[in-house]
């Protein structure tokens, strides 16, 4: 079971990252559905106020919230209220059972088509079934928190862009991995950033779950950038010249820093003579391609 300080975590991450999605999602389509799969009474009550709030987003749309959940018989006490609240577009399916029973709710709702975020709090094995699920053809975003890497399977069901970090606690307790699946390069420079929003509110440490050595990094406002400008230059030196913006999406995917990070990093790059840029000066632009000098 997740500690109290690995469910705040989660928590406020899954609010943070709804934020996000829900008025983007609402703004491309008439219909979307949320998904929670494993979630405690605390993050449903957070992620249906949530849903309430967007209702200039929300009306006029139809947004379906599943919440999924094995064994917790206060929830329809807890969740009453709110949904009684809740606009006359949005609504509220309790279901019983583990995340495991998400394709069959996911089915259920008539997600098919729309887009869908799920965030599943798996802490047993990862299944493609789950995954795939989640992935909803090409309009599935995943959050999903388990105890081991999850990229390989999440590429497997079909999210192009995985993200994935391991959140280390003050006393050094792990707290799992955190994982995303996407297609956007918006959402996933999103969820990082609440990643490090969220864990520095909370004093997390971060690693990378296939990192042998096991490095944390600190979640702070000046993060120590000298790991990801070697990672940056490896990937520079075995790829070849690449554009800024594939540079961030490798970062976003590859290691636990922000899109933001990168543009730090290869700016020290350059400054240190061991890149090069197309334009003389300037902010770095996305479009610009770097390459390693020799």
């Amino acid at each position: 079971m997740p500690t109290d300080r690995t469910t705040d975590f989660l928590r406020e991450l899954l609010v943070r990252q709804l934020t996000t999605w829900l008025p983007a999602a609402l703004h491309r389509s008439r219909r979307a559905t949320v998904a929670l799969a494993g979630v405690d009474a605390a993050a449903a009550e957070a992620a249906l106020r949530l849903v309430g709030g967007h209702g200039d987003q929300v009306r006029g749309r139809q947004v379906t919230v599943l919440v999924l959940a094995d064994g917790a018989p206060e929830l329809p006490t807890r969740l009453g209220p709110i949904e009684a609240e809740l606009p006359a577009e949005v609504t509220v399916h309790l279901l019983p059972g583990d995340a495991y029973r998400l394709p069959v709710a996911v089915k259920a709702a008539g997600a098919a088509g729309a887009p869908l975020f799920s965030f599943v709090d798996l802490p047993g094995a990862v299944t493609p079934k789950v995954l795939t699920a989640a992935a909803n053809g090409r309009t599935g975003e995943l959050l999903l928190h388990t105890g081991d890497s999850a990229r390989g399977v999440l590429a497997s069901a079909g999210f192009p862009l995985v993200a994935e970090v391991a959140p280390v606690l003050p006393d050094g307790e792990a707290a799992g991995v955190v994982a995303f699946g996407s297609r956007s390069d918006r959402s996933l420079e999103a969820v990082r950033d609440a990643l490090w929003a969220v864990g520095a509110q909370l004093d997390l440490r971060f690693r990378d779950p296939l990192d042998p050595t096991g490095t944390t990094v600190d979640v702070v406002n000046d993060p120590d950038l000298e790991p990801l400008a070697h990672e940056l230059l490896a990937e520079l030196r075995a790829g070849g010249p690449q554009q800024v913006t594939e540079l961030r999406r490798h970062t976003l995917t590859a290691t636990v820093y922000r899109a933001a990070d990168a543009n730090r990093a290869l700016t020290t790059l350059l400054d240190a003579g061991v890149l090069s840029r197309d334009r003389e000066t300037g902010r770095l632009a996305g479009d610009e391609t770097l390459r390693a000098t020799p």
